[in-house]
């Protein structure tokens, strides 16, 4: 078992089938933007590419964590930057929590718990009664964390 850093490849199909919507659309009349969220999970769990969907299998599970884990925000709506167009979102924080996570997975809660990305850690991370937190990279064409080129 193990965590590899992808984009879901299920994702890439759902983007090319208009299905999630990272920024403020209006659809049928409504306006509207999903929910996305982004769960912890343990070394036990087995992440990559061919990731369809959230799982509370092998997800951590502590202090300060409730399945399912946080909201994400989006900081930087879908952009474009010459020919790579990218998003980002804000950095989450888990407060006084006690948990180790090898991972994490960055799903749609609006489009039937949809997997976006996986995120590898290199190892355990842990906090003990402090603060857990996902620093995500610089939101540019070339850092930020979902670009398409």
């Amino acid at each position: 078992m193990a965590i590899s850093q992808a984009m879901a490849t299920s994702f890439k199909v759902d983007l090319l089938n208009g299905i999630h919507a990272f920024g403020t659309t209006v659809t049928r009349g409504a306006t509207t933007a999903d929910t996305f969220k982004i769960a912890l999970y343990t070394s036990s769990a087995t992440l990559d590419d061919t990731t369809t969907a959230y799982t509370t299998s092998n997800e951590v599970s502590g202090t300060g964590y409730s399945a399912g884990g946080n909201t994400l925000t989006v900081s930087q709506t879908p952009t474009s930057t010459s020919t790579t167009a990218w998003l980002d979102f804000a950095d989450t924080t888990w407060s006084s929590a006690t948990i180790t996570a090898n991972g994490a997975l960055i799903y749609n809660d609006t489009q039937s718990d949809k997997a976006v990305a996986v995120l590898a850690f290199g190892g355990d991370k842990t906090s003990t009664n402090g603060d857990f937190t996902i620093v995500f990279p610089t939101a540019d064409s070339s850092n930020a964390i979902i670009r398409i080129a």
